[in-house]
């Protein structure tokens, strides 16, 4: 039951819900995240801690970089489905549309010049 409550808690904020779609089908750095959100570092990584104590995404570290992708497999059953039927919902959405476009153009810029220009900012 905590893992339900936790899973249902972390996709109660639309940036959260945001993240776990942008993480469906590949790996991004924290810097990528904070450009698809918009929102300062500070308050992306806590929006992406709040998924991760959930288990609705994973990290790893290489060099400075941070990167997340969706749960995998090992993850609770409860986390994969919450994490399933959230972005089963948001697909019907036409802001699912606009951060998929929004993502193609991130994933095309470097990114060492990405960090190093959210840096100066």
């Amino acid at each position: 039951m905590r893992e339900l409550i936790a899973a249902l808690k972390a996709v109660a904020d639309e940036n959260r819900v945001r993240v776990l779609w942008a993480l469906r089908r590949r790996e991004l750095c924290v810097c990528q995240i904070v450009e698809l959100l918009g929102l300062a570092q500070s308050t992306v990584s806590k929006h992406v801690s709040i998924l991760h104590t959930a288990r609705l995404v994973e990290s790893r570290k290489e060099g400075r970089w941070i990167h997340y992708r969706a749960a995998e497999a090992d993850a609770p059953a409860v986390a994969r489905s919450v994490a399933k039927v959230v972005c089963k919902a948001y697909a019907r959405s036409p802001e699912a549309a606009k951060d998929d476009k929004l993502l193609e153009r991130i994933l095309k810029i470097d990114r060492d010049e990405l960090c190093r220009r959210q840096s100066r900012e």
